[in-house]
Order: structure tokens, then C-alpha cells, then sequence
């Protein structure tokens, strides 16, 4: 199938209150504009290299994501431009977030990332780590980043179940925030593979890119 019919055919099959990522990480222009074409203007990418030519060269109304661990030097490449910053995970990365939103006039918008999965190799702050943060007063001084809400990642397995308990694990903590941040209204969770189970479980986000674009040309 066509990327057009793949994302017509995901569209389709996604609930009206769901917000859909495609995620274009290393595919080329002539790709994402197949999906433009087909209504798509929020792309998810995971590098700053391959982010800030696709912003040149694409259409403006596209509305560009960031999922992809950062460090928090490459903020200022995207602090003009940036929609969504899905992957923060510390005080030192918001802090330089604000710094460039300070800098471009402008509040950037992020989800703290939550570690949920059993692979260590996945980034993230913990529950504790998640409320400490946001009660801090050097969070309570960042007045150019909007903290939307909460992003994370399930474990890569077959066993529906313990994807299922990750995704109602992160939903609970989502939760929790939205009483001390009434404005935390986006939960990213679910990719190619479990999304479904992700909805189930209080998703507001997707992030897809396989099953839209085809295998990931690594």
C-alpha cells in the first residue's frame, strides 16, 4: 500500500480525540510530502540534523515534533520553530528549553518522559523524580516551556499484558500531574506496534511511523 492509503487507513481506525504523530525519522522529503498530501501536518522526528533541513525545505504549516532523546546544546537549533518536545527528562534540558524560548520570544511546549519500560537502555524520570520536578522552585522560574503533559515508551515484547500494566502505570501518573497542572492535557504513548493497547489505556497521542511509512531505513 501506498503511504497515503497507510495513513488514511490509521486515521480511519483512530478514535476523532486522538492526536496523530507520524513519525518521520529517515525518510526523505518526497515521503512526508505523500503524507502532507494525505492530511498529515504533525511529524515526529528523532534527530536535530535531520529536523532543522525537513523544516527548511517542507511546508510551514507542518507542525513538527521532536521525540528523540536530547541533549540539551542542540536546543537551540529548533527553539524557533519546535511545536512538541516529547522527551524531556530533566530539570537541566527544561531549563535550557526556556532559555531558548526566552531567547525566540516565545513558550515551548514539552512532555516529561517517563521511564515505564524494563530495558534500562530507555530514557526517562521515575514517579518520584517526576513530582520532585515539578515542585521545585527552579521549575516554578521557567516561564517560557508549557509542560502538556507526560510521554513514555513500553517495554519491546510480545507479552500483551506487561504493556498493557506499563500503559495504565504511565496513565496513573499522567493523571496525578493533571491535578498540579490543570493545562496537562496530552498523554504520547503507543507507537506502530501497541497503540491500540495505548489507547485502551488513556492515550490523548500516538507516535507511528512504520505503519505509515513502511520499514525505517536506519
Amino acid at each position: 500500500m501506498s503511504i497515503k492509503n497507510n495513513l488514511l487507513r490509521i486515521l480511519d481506525d483512530l478514535p476523532k480525540d486522538i492526536s496523530l504523530v507520524a513519525v518521520s525519522k529517515t525518510k526523505t522529503n518526497a515521503e512526508i510530502l505523500e503524507a502532507y498530501e494525505g492530511g498529515q501536518r504533525i511529524f515526529g522526528e528523532n534527530k536535530i540534523q535531520e529536523l532543522v533541513p525537513k523544516w527548511n525545505e517542507l511546508p510551514k504549516d507542518i507542525e513538527w515534533h521532536m521525540v528523540g532523546h536530547m541533549q540539551s546544546n542542540k536546543v537551540k537549533y529548533i527553539g524557533e520553530f519546535i511545536s512538541l518536545i516529547h522527551s524531556v527528562d530533566s530539570l537541566k534540558l527544561l531549563k535550557e528549553i526556556n532559555k531558548q524560548g526566552l531567547k525566540n520570544d516565545r513558550n515551548i511546549n514539552c512532555l516529561l518522559q517517563i521511564h515505564i519500560a524494563q530495558e534500562q537502555t530507555k530514557f526517562g524520570l521515575n514517579e518520584a523524580e517526576l513530582f520532585e520536578l515539578i515542585d521545585s522552585e527552579e521549575f516554578e522560574k521557567l516561564k517560557n516551556v508549557s509542560v502538556k503533559g507526560l510521554m513514555g515508551m513500553a517495554t519491546f515484547t510480545e507479552d500483551k499484558e506487561q504493556i498493557r500494566k506499563e500503559f495504565s502505570y504511565l496513565n496513573s501518573i499522567y493523571l496525578k500531574l493533571k491535578n498540579k497542572i490543570p493545562g496537562a492535557n496530552v498523554l504520547s504513548m503507543g507507537m506502530s506496534g501497541d497503540y491500540k493497547i495505548a489507547i485502551e489505556e488513556g492515550s490523548t497521542m500516538v507516535r507511528i511511523g512504520s505503519s505509515i511509512f513502511g520499514v525505517r531505513n536506519n
